[in-house]
């Protein structure tokens, strides 16, 4: 079809008509001019719009129609106009688009507007409808990542000593394959944590996280769970049958958590998944292929295990490919100031308390600590000592009576007792000081003594308010 040309006559009737039958029907205010700004079609929804008669409109110069038009401006320009706020001579206002058709000349041969909302309040509600289900939409997709499992990436794991950066080099580049891993280390080093960062580093990130732990189910119920059971398998069973955790995890990752807790019997039959990469239903007679990575994780000694006939060494292997050793707390040099602000950041925020500050003394206590218990035991201690806090600031006495007694055990062997018992008495009393803000009255209750005496200790050790 040739461009409009400046003529209007040249427009037949029949082009007229076809032109109003393409038009009509939309329910959309769409209006064409020519060059010279003249209407050559309006649709009867934007005539509505405009509150006059189409065949008023069509031929008059679209400023005679609407003086507060903006197609010259638009021609001038040769520029469009995309979702404009424009306010009609009627009193009426929209969102509109104004497209400018150019030649090969770049000289303007016709124009075409659409009305996209035909009231400002109709485009705010679009607006905020879109912005909420945004908003249902990133909440979905977080419930889903739940659902579906892994919520720890890389960035969740804290951590820059030589042993935990030997650590992460390993779970990242067992990220990268399809190969078993097996996760050891103490109870409390946050072996799940590296499972869930793995999956979430692989090519199973979109995938389903299935965590299972095997110490908490009871070994006469672990092999329903893990590969499920058909109708009538047992007294109990539901109708239909139910899918196991491998069937779950199709496509994705399992993590079979406290592997060493597995019974002998259970081991057998988890070697042939791995091996033959099939189950079968509890009660069943067919198997179902699966293609699931394995992550396992135990804090046993399995080599020990396997020389005292609790642990097959078939299955070890099977799942000793890419062996990570997640080290205790206390072996992580330089690891643990970094871990306790983050820790405390983490727990007060959980809480909905602001996040105090963690005083050098009470730091020092922290570092002189084992740790049996590893980054969980670090963990329960902060909060405890955030629900204690009266004050900005983690003091000494926030923390439990076990951490402080190793404190000063451990002085106690460096020093006399005397030196010790003088240096326990002056963080007491600075922290209670310090805790209460400086009102000795307060400190004096705190501490249990009398004021005299406390202001003898201020003076011994040389402390201000």
């Amino acid at each position: 079809m040739e461009p409009f040309k400046n003529d209007l006559t040249v427009f037949s009737e029949y082009f007229i008509d076809m032109m109003e039958k393409i038009f009509d029907p939309i329910p959309v205010p769409i209006i064409l001019v020519d060059h010279d700004t003249k209407v050559v079609m309006i649709n009867q929804v934007f005539a509505d719009f405009l509150g006059q008669h189409r065949e008023d409109i069509i031929g008059k110069k679209v400023a005679h129609v609407d003086p507060t038009t903006r197609f010259p401006d638009v021609f001038k320009k040769r520029r469009s106009e995309i979702a404009w706020k424009h306010q009609f001579s009627n009193g009426r206002t929209a969102i509109v688009h104004r497209i400018p058709v150019l030649d090969e000349q770049k000289r303007v041969q016709y124009g075409f507007g659409m009305l996209l909302f035909e009231d400002v309040q109709e485009f705010r509600d679009i607006i905020s409808k879109n912005k909420l289900l945004e908003s249902e939409l990133k909440k979905a997709k977080s419930q889903l990542k739940e659902i579906r499992g892994a919520k720890y990436s890389w960035d969740s794991i804290i951590g820059k000593s030589e042993r935990m950066q030997q650590a992460l080099y390993l779970s990242k580049k067992s990220a990268e394959t399809t190969s078993n891993v097996l996760l050891l280390g103490e109870s409390g080093t946050g072996k799940e944590l590296f499972a869930h960062a793995i999956h979430n580093g692989s090519e199973r990130a979109h995938e389903k996280f299935v965590k299972i732990n095997c110490a908490a189910i009871p070994a006469e119920l672990l092999e329903s769970e893990l590969f499920g059971y058909v109708e009538g398998a047992f007294t109990g069973a539901k109708r239909g049958g139910k899918v196991g955790k491998f069937e779950l995890a199709e496509k994705g990752t399992i993590f079979l958590d406290e592997i060493g807790e597995m019974p002998l019997s259970m081991q057998v039959k988890l070697l042939r998944v791995l091996q033959e990469k099939e189950v079968e239903r509890v009660g069943g007679n067919k198997t179902v292929e699966v293609d699931v990575r394995v992550i396992a994780a135990t804090n046993q000694n399995l080599e020990s295990m396997i020389v005292q006939g609790t642990f097959r060494e078939d299955l070890f292997y099977r799942l000793n490919v890419m062996a990570i050793e997640i080290p205790p707390l206390r072996e992580r040099d330089g690891d643990l100031i970094l871990l306790a602000e983050k820790l405390l950041e983490k727990v007060a925020e959980e809480l909905g308390k602001i996040v105090p500050d963690i005083a050098p003394s009470t730091m020092s206590i922290l570092e002189d600590y084992d740790w049996a218990g590893n980054v969980r035991e670090l963990e329960n201690v902060l909060e405890r000592a955030l629900n204690l806090a009266e004050s900005t600031e983690i003091l000494p006495i926030h923390l439990p009576y076990s951490i402080t007694r190793h404190h000063v055990h451990k002085k106690v062997k460096q020093g006399s007792l005397k030196d010790i018992m003088e240096e326990t008495e002056k963080e007491m009393v600075l922290s209670v000081m310090k805790e209460t803000g400086g009102n000795k009255r307060k400190a004096a209750e705190k501490l249990d003594i009398s004021r005299s005496s406390l202001y003898d200790k201020l003076e011994k050790y040389e402390i201000t308010d």
